[in-house]
């Protein structure tokens, strides 16, 4: 049975390509959802892009596959495409982190990187990501981490029992 959530007006846009999915919750600005179709669960978060214009709407996420045996992949979806010769740059609790990156997608550059980062979301307050496009302008995101680890977390049991 599919369960139906009234949600905030700027957490319509998070949910939204959550429609199919089940929400695990709704946690400040952190959504958990599963989608056991895939299956997968995931916490996102839509980032505040504040400088420039976007193609996309940029989010954080931390995903699960149980079928892949993925846990704790950390992605961002960009604003615009990334200059591909350029750094993506992740910073958190005075911590930098270089991402890889890929059209308008970056993520941690392996698992320890994932782990190190997902680590620092909770105990962080923000985080911001800042890279250049394919015509050479910054673009900068921000995130507001307060319920990520819960959301994080919702997600991870949420797939506990999936394979």
């Amino acid at each position: 049975m599919r369960r139906v959530f009234l949600l905030p007006i700027p957490l319509i846009i998070i949910a939204s390509p959550a429609v199919a999915r089940d929400s695990l919750g709704i946690f400040a600005s952190w959504g958990a959802f599963r989608d056991g179709s895939v299956p997968r669960c995931y916490a996102i978060a839509k980032g505040d892009n504040g400088r420039g214009d976007a193609q996309y709407t940029p989010y954080a996420d931390v995903g699960t596959w149980p079928a892949r045996a993925i846990r704790g992949a950390f992605h961002i979806r960009l604003p615009r495409k990334v200059d591909p010769t350029q750094k993506v740059s992740l910073l958190m609790n005075s911590q930098r982190w270089l991402l890889a990156a890929g059209g308008a997608d970056a993520w941690g550059a392996d698992g320890q990187a994932d782990a190190a980062i997902i680590a620092t979301m909770r105990s962080a307050t923000s985080m911001s990501l800042s890279a250049h496009d394919t015509e050479g302008k910054v673009m900068s995101v921000s995130w507001k981490l307060d319920g990520a680890a819960t959301a994080i977390d919702a997600a991870t049991l949420g797939c506990a029992g999936l394979k």
